[in-house]
């Protein structure tokens, strides 16, 4: 009888213990955010993120030379009354761009609570120029024919090609990347990072000889 009794007790004990034992909390998988953010990023398309303008004046100064050789001797003679000269003032629009289309995950790295996101590689492009005709200054020699539409054209081609070589120097590449940085950080903030937790960056340091990778040959204005 006494142990059927202490049986009994015991089972209750055993009940009592199991119902008063918290339970095991179930813990919840943290949302994945990256691609709500990849598909935010992606929206912007391409972004124009930075623009220059430029001034510039093409210069070109040439003379009449007489050439020859005498008595096996070479000479090259300056003639004085054969000079031109002519400086056409040029203004063009340099425009920078991320084109986010190709943005994906592997443009995103998480280290802990902390989000980089390495941007696409900006384009630069020459959205426009032109030469101010009313103020080109020419000085040409009496004795010499005035420059042709051909070479107005051709000193027009060099000024477009000195202000793109000009483009490295110009700072458009980090201005590019702290205008992306500031239109792509709001947003994820809005996502629940903290803002000194967020890094926006490029895949490297370009240099001049970058240039040809990062210029849009085909968005020559003429």
């Amino acid at each position: 009888m006494k142990q059927t009794l202490l049986m009994v007790f015991l089972s209750v004990l055993l009940m009592l213990s199991c119902t008063d034992s918290p339970q095991p909390s179930q813990e919840t998988a943290p949302i994945d955010t990256i691609p709500m953010m990849v598909m935010q990023i992606q929206k912007c398309a391409k972004l124009y993120t930075a623009e220059v303008h430029v001034h510039k004046i093409v210069t070109h100064d040439d003379q009449m030379k007489l050439k020859g050789s005498f008595l096996q001797k070479e000479f090259n003679i300056v003639l004085p009354v054969g000079q031109r000269k002519i400086a056409i003032p040029m203004d063009a629009t340099l425009k920078a761009s991320v084109d986010f289309s190709g943005f994906s995950a592997k443009n995103i790295k998480r280290h802990g609570d902390k989000i980089e996101v390495v941007l696409p590689d900006p384009k630069v492009e020459l959205t426009s120029s032109k030469i101010n005709h009313a103020e080109i200054k020419k000085q040409v020699s009496i004795l010499r024919a005035n420059f042709s539409d051909s070479e107005m054209a051709n000193y027009e081609n060099q000024g477009r090609a000195a202000i793109i070589n000009d483009i490295p120097r110009m700072g458009i590449i980090p201005m590019a990347q702290a205008s992306a940085a500031n239109t792509i950080i709001p947003m994820i903030v809005d996502m629940g990072y903290p803002e000194e937790n967020i890094t926006v960056t490029f895949r490297k340091e370009f240099s001049v000889t970058d240039l040809p990778t990062l210029f849009d040959a085909k968005s020559i204005a003429r």
